[in-house]
């Protein structure tokens, strides 16, 4: 997905609200696959001013602590994953799904 500076965004905006231009054609002017997101900077210019305009900052920092109080969780995950490799940390599937997959794999097997 194409990201757009501010700076655009604002020109943008201005050249909608004060020009003789609908989203369509600003599209196609500034070759974007589609108006949608003209019409929505110019919402958000309209209900917050600028600031709807700017990227949000998203946090970059992550805590590599989990407080995980579990000890035989951990244990079973080490266990799969000494077992199976990552493939063993894998979501595992629970009710109709491994009904369905448990007939599949039998069903292979009388093959």
């Amino acid at each position: 997905m194409v990201k757009y500076n501010e700076e655009f965004k604002i020109k943008l905006v201005t050249e909608y609200l004060h020009g003789n231009l609908g989203y369509g054609s600003l599209a196609k002017k500034y070759n974007m696959g589609s108006q949608t997101l003209i019409v929505e900077w110019v919402k958000a210019y309209k209900s917050q001013g600028i600031e709807g305009l700017k990227r949000k900052k998203t946090k970059k920092e992550y805590s590599v602590q989990f407080n995980l109080n579990n000890p035989s969780l951990i244990k079973r995950w080490m266990k799969e994953f000494k077992e199976q490799e990552v493939g063993g940390l894998n979501p595992k599937l629970q009710g109709d799904l491994l009904c369905l997959r448990n007939l599949i794999n039998r069903r292979k097997r009388k093959r």
